[in-house]
C-alpha cells in the first residue's frame, strides 16, 4: 500500500530535512527532479532543511552552491558536519587552542569562526585532531595526524561515511581516510559527529517548532540509521548510494519508514510506499529460503513485501518471479527475477 493510502507522503511533516549528495544534487548537478520538489515545498510554504556530513564546504557555501542550482536556500538551513565539529571543539577547548586538521579549507574556516587556530604540524602541539573529507588530502596530513594522536591529541572525525557519490559509482569517503588511521593507530576516533550520529537531525528537529521531522536519504547507514537514533521518521530515496539489495539486507537500525524512487514520492500518493508492508496485489511465498513473488500491481508494493519477507528471514533470501508483471517488478528495481 502507499505512504497512507490516497494522502501525500509530505502533509504528515512539518520540516523536511534533505541529505545533499545522492538527494539534492551529485557531485555539482541536481538530480532530476530535485529542484522541482523543493520549490513546491517552498511555494506550499513548507519549512526545509539540509543536513550533510561534507565536511568541504562551509554552511554558506552550500546554500551558494544550492542557489546556483536553482534550490534557493539560506546558511542557516544548513547543517554541516564540519560547522557542528568545530563547535563541538569550542565548548571543549581553551579559546584560540591549535588544532591539527586533516581536511579541507571550509573545515579550517569553521575553526576559525568559533575562535580556534587551525594548524597542520603535530609539532604545533594540537589539543585536537579533526579529520574531515578533502579532495587533497594525501599521505603528509594523515601522518601529522598519526603522531598528534599517539601524542594524546584528543581525535575528532567529522564523519565515517566510507563512500560518496559521484556519476562514475560510489568513490572513498571520509570514513575510507578514517580507516588509514584507524589502522595505524589501532583504535577508533574519540568523536564521531556526523550522521548516524544523530546531532544534526536533532538540531533540524528542534527546529520545527514542536511539528514532526521527516528525514530523506539515500544512505542507510547515516541518513536512515541516523533518523532512527534521533527518533525521526525517513524516507529512502532509490537515487543515491543505497539501492534495493542494499534495503532488502538492511538490519534492523538502518530500516526507513518509506521508500520511494525519488522526491517525487513527497507528492505523489502512490509514489512513496511504507516498509514493510502487506503488498497489495502481490503474494509472498518462503520455499525453503527461496521467496516467490506473484500477482501484479505498483512495484513499490511488491517492495514493500519483499522487505517484510527479507527482514523476518535469518538471512537475506534469494528471490524468484512467477509470472511476466513478477518479473518486470523486479527487474525495476535490479534485481534478477531467476531466484
Amino acid at each position: 500500500m502507499s505512504a497512507d493510502a490516497g494522502k501525500r507522503l509530505v502533509d504528515g511533516y512539518t520540516l523536511v530535512v534533505f541529505d545533499l549528495d545522492g538527494v539534492i544534487y551529485l557531485i555539482d548537478r541536481p538530480i532530476p527532479g530535485a529542484v522541482d520538489a523543493v520549490a513546491r515545498l517552498h511555494a506550499e510554504g513548507r519549512a526545509v532543511a539540509y543536513a550533510t556530513n561534507n565536511a568541504s564546504r562551509r554552511s554558506s557555501e552550500v546554500a551558494d552552491l544550492l542557489t546556483g542550482m536553482g534550490v534557493p536556500a539560506r546558511p542557516e538551513e544548513v547543517l554541516t558536519s564540519a560547522a557542528a565539529s568545530a563547535e563541538l571543539l569550542r565548548d571543549r577547548l581553551p579559546a584560540g587552542a591549535p588544532v591539527l586538521v586533516v581536511g579541507a579549507e571550509a573545515l579550517r574556516a569553521e575553526l576559525r569562526a568559533v575562535g580556534l587556530t587551525p594548524v597542520s604540524r603535530a609539532d604545533e602541539e594540537p589539543a585536537a585532531v579533526v579529520q574531515g573529507y578533502g579532495p587533497q588530502v594525501g599521505w603528509a596530513e594523515l601522518a601529522e595526524a598519526s603522531v598528534a594522536v599517539r601524542s594524546g591529541a584528543t581525535w575528532i572525525a567529522t564523519n565515517t561515511d566510507r563512500t560518496l557519490p559521484s556519476n562514475r559509482g560510489p568513490l572513498p569517503g571520509n570514513g575510507s581516510l578514517v580507516a588509514v588511521l584507524r589502522t595505524a593507530l589501532e583504535r577508533d576516533p574519540d568523536v564521531v559527529v556526523g550522521k548516524p550520529e544523530p546531532a544534526l537531525f536533532e538540531t533540524a528537529a528542534r527546529r520545527s517548532g514542536g511539528g514532526r521531522t521527516l528525514v530523506v536519504g539515500d544512505r542507510l547507514d547515516t541518513d536512515i540509521e541516523g533518523a532512527r537514533r534521533a527518533g525521526l521518521d525517513s524516507l529512502l530515496v532509490l537515487t543515491g548510494v543505497h539501492g534495493v539489495p542494499d534495503l532488502l539486507a538492511a538490519g534492523p537500525r538502518r530500516r526507513p519508514t518509506y521508500v520511494a524512487r525519488d522526491l517525487a514520492g513527497l507528492f505523489d500518493p502512490e509514489g512513496a510506499v511504507a516498509v514493510p508492508g502487506d503488498g497489495a496485489g502481490w503474494s509472498v511465498t518462503d520455499r525453503d529460503g527461496l521467496v516467490e513473488l506473484a500477482g501484479s500491481g505498483r512495484p513499490l508494493d511488491a517492495l514493500a513485501a519483499l522487505c517484510a519477507a527479507a527482514w523476518s528471514a535469518p538471512e537475506l533470501p534469494k528471490i524468484r518471479a512467477v509470472g511476466a508483471d513478477a518479473a518486470h517488478a523486479l527487474e525495476s528495481f535490479g534485481l534478477p527475477s531467476g531466484g
